[in-house]
């Protein structure tokens, strides 16, 4: 049982892992984006 509940902890740990790096570069490219409409506003 108790092997059951770690390892249900570790997919779970790899999971949200694997979404806040997807979330990172999601918002890495809208800033880069952002800038590059800002630079040719200028």
């Amino acid at each position: 049982m108790r092997m059951i509940c770690l390892s249900m902890v570790a997919v779970i740990g790899l999971a949200a892992c694997e979404t806040t790096e997807g979330l990172g570069r999601d918002v890495s490219n809208l800033g880069n984006e952002i800038e590059t409409e800002a630079q040719e506003a200028q």
